[in-house]
């Protein structure tokens, strides 16, 4: 049996509300994903929404509020939390894919020979998305890169 409704968070153990999300998309299911998380971040709204999420909330909503967003998700519509629709799409993400990727390796420390290995480019392939995403969003280094890119959701 399938859930009509799947209730997640953007952090979770082995994997992300996000990548749960887009996982089932991929796969074509009718669970609807809602998810209840802190992060009040436009940015993750922003990708919650890329990956096919029906629903974002707060977990500081009333419970009513949460009862009533997961019945409207259930019926076939969209609840998203008021205060981040409109900030989402003020604060777009100008990083790719394969920059996000890269910034979150470097934010764990790695080197860019590491990063390289683990997502199969070379070290100076590496050093290019580094310093195109470092440009995109401002800052003078990866470390701060990384920082930005996490507070504004992208990562």
């Amino acid at each position: 049996m399938r859930p009509d409704v799947l209730l997640a968070d953007i952090e979770m153990p082995l994997l992300s509300g996000l990548d749960v999300a887009a996982e089932l998309r991929r796969r074509s299911s009718a669970t609807r994903v809602v998810i209840v998380t802190t992060f009040a971040r436009p940015g993750f709204l922003r990708r919650a929404m890329d990956a096919g999420v029906a629903g974002y909330l707060l977990k500081d909503r009333p419970v009513d509020e949460l009862v009533a967003a997961v019945r409207t998700v259930a019926a076939g519509g969209r609840a998203i939390d008021p205060s981040l629709a409109m900030a989402a799409w003020s604060d777009p993400d100008p990083l790719t894919e394969r920059e996000r990727a890269v910034l979150r390796l470097a934010a764990e420390g790695r080197s860019s020979a590491a990063i390289g290995d683990e997502l199969g480019l070379s070290e100076g392939t590496v050093r290019n998305y580094l310093s195109e995403a470092i440009g995109k969003v401002g800052a003078e280094n990866r470390t701060e890169a990384a920082r930005i890119a996490r507070d504004r959701g992208w990562i």
